[in-house]
């Protein structure tokens, strides 16, 4: 206890010397422990900076600034893949890419300022361990409102930090009982508790907490388990910059048609990414809608083709588009997935939900399209968004869950919690997304794994392409762009976790136990 009385007069004299500069490197460092980096023990050294700033802060408006300052940082670095989006469309110039990623930023960094105003306010600066409790709370808190206010960006939860290399899961081992946006307080928990012991200079405590953690983050993962439904997953690496072509459309299907072939008997579940498929495949549009696309203009002969393709004993899930008909005209369209029989049945549909604004929508079209702005997704109509997730029952191949792309990566919303799936099937275009995107993205697919209990198949355009079991590990894997295919067996669900119960709630239960705790030990120091 002596040890963390001398906390509240330690001060490294640089950090008092110039903190918002430091809350600045601490929000680039800290966005060094995503992938591709993953580099954990230096994302730990800066939120544990972070930590000490809100608690040296001389108040809330300072604490509230040097969070925002962390913030912006912190996004402009681990969000660097947007631009990229902006190098494979005409509408609007390419360096307007590198000017939005820092203007998101400033917005995405009112959450970290919020999580500090809150360590500050409740943990009252009276000591480190209150004030980094209280800030562990509020974060929870100011990530779960990130990834639901305004449609919500839920990208790069602090809790991937703790998410181990493929072949294992390490510290987030833990989602089942607390979930994403607890883990990410824990995360800071866990920092907090390492500048505690290094500031109380316990080296002996502070090694083995070190080595207790990175023990966590390489244990051994446990062997797999399938079960027997037999999946081929294709990923045809068809590159963004030609995948809007029509002239391409036909050397594109017979590409994915080769990766699909049959190489044994038996029951089969073929799985296709989204944007896997460039007809329209169901009936009853204005004849001028199919003649933009190939298959001779006939949606029938397109899904027989694409029956023919998959052959006997088989059950596609794809990615297409689907029109919205209104008055002879498109009004809208969906993002969906379509479930395909060998005779060419549609016998399942999914409408993605959670949509990409400025992807996929334009908000405020009336507003910014005068302006110049346009989506950043080919077409002149915008998407529709779907009820929410759903179960697609596709008899002996399984209950489907499907999440479409960017759907994968928000807690809690990802199943239909009264129609458990045996899989979740998360088929996605990643080609927009540069470097950092692919691998965060399959990352934050790992953690619905973990969290729900339930394997992930994603079949994606370019890479990376992956099966994922329920515990996250990734049991097979195609590069980013590699055309290939993966023929295995699905991994086996588990029973429903915690977090498949309870949701968001469980994350929001933990936050009100930290805060707690903050709130009575400021209230038992004033005594």
């Amino acid at each position: 206890m002596a040890g963390l009385a001398a906390l509240d007069w330690v001060s490294p004299a640089p950090l008092r010397r110039h903190p918002r500069l430091f809350a600045l490197a601490c929000g680039l460092i800290a966005a060094t422990g995503f992938p591709p980096l993953a580099l954990w023990p230096l994302a730990l050294l800066a939120l544990a900076g972070m930590a000490w700033l809100v608690h040296d802060a001389p108040g809330w408006r300072e604490a509230l600034l040097r969070g925002w300052l962390f913030g912006i940082a912190h996004f402009t670095l681990a969000n660097n893949w947007i631009a990229t989006a902006f190098t494979y469309q005409a509408e609007m110039p390419v360096v307007l890419g590198w000017v939005a990623v820092p203007l998101l930023s400033l917005y995405l960094a009112i959450f970290p300022a919020l999580a500090a105003l809150g360590g500050r306010a409740i943990g009252g600066g009276r000591s480190l361990a209150g004030d980094g409790a209280a800030f562990a709370g509020s974060w929870i808190v100011a990530e779960w409102l990130r990834g639901w206010l305004f449609s919500g960006f839920a990208w790069d939860p602090l809790g991937l930090v703790f998410l181990g290399s493929w072949d294992r899961a390490g510290i987030a081992a833990v989602l089942p009982w607390l979930g994403s946006y607890a883990l990410s307080g824990m995360v800071i928990l866990a920092a907090l508790c390492l500048l505690v012991l290094a500031l109380g200079r316990h080296w002996v405590r502070f090694g083995m907490a070190c080595a207790v953690l990175a023990a966590a983050m390489y244990w051994p993962a446990p062997p797999a388990r399938y079960s027997p439904l037999r999946v081929t997953l294709v990923q045809p690496d068809l590159r963004q910059e030609d995948i809007d072509d029509p002239s391409q459309y036909e050397d594109q299907f017979l590409r994915i048609a080769k990766l699909s072939q049959r190489s044994q008997p038996g029951r089969r579940l073929v799985l296709w990414p989204e944007s896997g498929v460039p007809d329209y495949l169901e009936d009853g549009y204005p004849q001028r809608y199919y003649n933009q696309m190939t298959a001779a203009g006939d949606p029938v002969f397109a899904r027989r083709r694409i029956g023919r393709v998959i052959g006997a004993d088989s059950m596609l899930l794809t990615g297409v588009v689907n029109l919205e008909i209104e008055g002879g005209k498109a009004a809208g369209a969906y993002n969906a997935v379509d479930a395909i029989t060998p005779a060419g049945e549609i016998v399942g549909i999914y409408n993605k939900s959670h949509l990409v604004p400025y992807g996929e929508y334009l908000p405020m079209r009336e507003i910014l399209e005068p302006l110049g702005l346009s989506r950043l997704v080919a077409g002149a109509i915008d998407f529709i968004p779907g009820p929410g997730a759903r179960t697609i029952d596709v008899g002996a191949y399984g209950k489907a869950g499907v999440q479409i792309c960017y759907e994968i990566v928000f807690p809690g919303e990802v199943v239909d919690r009264a129609h458990r799936p045996d899989y979740i099937y998360n088929p996605s275009n990643d080609g927009w997304f540069g470097m950092w995107g692919p691998p965060q993205h399959l990352a934050q697919a790992r953690m619905r794994a973990i969290e729900e209990g339930l394997p992930v198949l994603r079949s994606t355009t370019t890479g990376i392409s992956a099966i994922v079991d329920a515990g996250g590990v990734v049991r097979h894997h195609i590069a980013k762009h590699v055309a290939g295919r993966i023929e295995a067996r699905v991994p086996v669900a588990r029973e429903a976790t915690a977090f498949a119960r309870l949701g968001n709630a469980l994350s929001i239960g933990w936050a009100l136990v930290l805060l707690v705790i903050a709130a009575v030990a400021r209230r038992a120091r004033r005594r």
